[in-house]
């Protein structure tokens, strides 16, 4: 079974929507109040964690299962650097990129990842120096992997694939 696939933004438009797909394919495949929790925390995580790593989000989010054997994924588009690229791969269970499984996928993954860009920090003060200054907004860049650590306790597998500027993303999580 494949639900509908729902677009989303980083302004939370498609997030209810998610939301609500995962309590009715719960429902539809009988699984338990534990079980339901579980499933709805990794799409909560996913999507928390794509919006955190990728910033500008609009993505895609469909469930595809079998039995008590769910797939959540997400693909999104970004502008892809080093550090980004890093982060996404560091969340993935294997910490391989999963589009890179073929030969030619291998040398494709080779030339993106030597041609990504060093991330743009611009000309910008130290953060402590920021910090001081008066009616200046903080915005901390840092990304604390809390998502990444919720999502491989729960789920059983987390895949990433990178294939240029497109991410795709799956988190399996099966009930026996």
């Amino acid at each position: 079974m494949k639900t509908d696939i729902i677009a989303i933004d980083n302004h939370g438009a498609g997030f209810e929507r998610v939301l609500d797909e995962t309590g009715r394919t719960a429902v539809f495949k009988d699984l338990n109040k534990k079980q339901t929790m579980a499933l709805t925390l990794c799409a909560e995580e996913m999507l928390s964690m794509a919006r955190s790593i990728t910033g500008e989000v609009k993505a895609s989010f469909w469930i595809e299962c079998e039995e008590k054997n769910f797939e959540l994924h997400l693909s999104t588009k970004t502008v892809m650097d080093k550090e980004k690229r890093q982060m996404l791969l560091s969340a993935s269970t294997s910490r391989k990129n999963e589009a890179a499984n073929t030969l030619l996928g291998r040398i494709r993954d080779a030339f993106e990842t030597a041609m990504a860009a060093d991330p743009d920090r611009g000309e910008q003060l130290p953060m402590d120096l920021l910090a001081d200054l008066p009616g200046h907004p903080v915005n901390d860049r840092e990304w604390d992997g809390y998502e990444r650590s919720i999502l491989r306790k729960v789920a059983d597998q987390v895949k990433i694939g990178i294939r240029g500027g497109t991410v795709d993303m799956a988190v399996c999580i099966s009930f026996d």
